[in-house]
């Protein structure tokens, strides 16, 4: 897609304006989990990006020069392209590894690692990963700039790639939670029949599980249901979203809620949960908080 120089620094702006308040709003615990460094860095990223380029627009002449390099208007494009690769190849890497530190706190096998050991881990882990994705895009991928041949100062659209990676993971995690809740409404149909005493507590935790993992999914779409309304109607529009906007702290934030969904209907015993024993990670937006079940508590 070709989109202007001025929207670009102008979308870039939102995005870092919607970054700092998602930021500012989850302050208080956002640096406790592997999400929450990343956000924070990636808000780091896109500030630093959105100064720069703006910067370098707002000269008439078309080039500053920095560190002895002269910087044009081509830089702004290059940049912008380079930002987006590495969007694209963070989704799934991102998505694996808090997935990971959700199931490992849920799971409560963090438990000993102290808040600071945590915390270096997760500035390690980030850290790592945009190391791996700038590697990835000059070393691996077959990524090309594509720039216009005309002069610097006549610059005025840039060649964007559009995003296909968030309705991969989406559709990915979205079925993965649809297939824990199906197997938790079909569970007790495959319970063993003799004895009857052990048939009938399976069949009493089945249901248990079966009311946690409806809880569950009730609380996630009742907060960000209008959040995937928007986000399928954006996907299928015929101009699609440009991939340096895709990897933004609203999708970290949906991403977030939607792991711990998923963590909790697949592994969390059903008494932790509804007895709130269950080291649920930090988010902003769902309460996880459970109706107490009578054959549990």
């Amino acid at each position: 897609m070709i989109i202007s120089i001025p929207s670009i620094l102008l979308s870039l702006g939102g995005k870092c304006l919607l970054s700092c308040a998602l930021v500012l709003l989850q302050w208080n615990h956002i640096c406790k989990s592997f999400l929450g460094v990343f956000s924070v860095s990636l808000a780091v990223v896109d500030t630093i990006l959105t100064l720069f380029v703006t910067t370098l627009h707002m000269h008439a002449d078309g080039y500053v020069f920095l560190l002895g390099l002269k910087l044009t208007w081509y830089h702004i494009c290059l940049l912008v392209q380079i930002l987006g690769q590495m969007c694209n190849a963070l989704q799934w890497p991102v998505a694996v590894v808090a997935g990971l530190d959700h199931f490992l706190r849920v799971t409560r096998r963090l438990q000993p690692v102290t808040g600071r050991t945590r915390f270096i881990a997760c500035l390690f882990v980030t850290g790592l990963l945009w190391y791996l994705a700038v590697l990835y895009v000059f070393l691996l991928s077959d990524f090309i700039p594509v720039m216009e041949g005309v002069y610097h100062t006549q610059i005025h659209q840039c060649w964007i790639i559009h995003t296909t990676q968030i309705l991969q993971v989406s559709m990915f995690l979205l079925l993965t939670l649809c297939c824990a809740g199906l197997h938790a409404g079909c569970s007790t149909r495959f319970l063993k029949n003799p004895p009857l005493k052990d048939q009938s507590t399976d069949r009493s935790r089945a249901h248990s599980r079966r009311d946690v993992v409806h809880q569950t999914i009730h609380i996630f779409l009742k907060t960000w249901a209008p959040f995937l309304f928007f986000l399928a109607t954006t996907l299928l529009l015929p101009v699609g979203i440009p991939a340096y906007l895709s990897l933004n702290i609203a999708w970290l934030c949906f991403l977030n809620s939607l792991l711990i969904a998923i963590v909790l209907c697949a592994v969390c015993p059903v008494s932790e949960v509804t007895q709130g024993l269950a080291a649920v990670p930090p988010d902003s937006f769902c309460e996880w908080t459970f109706q107490c079940i009578v054959s549990v508590c």
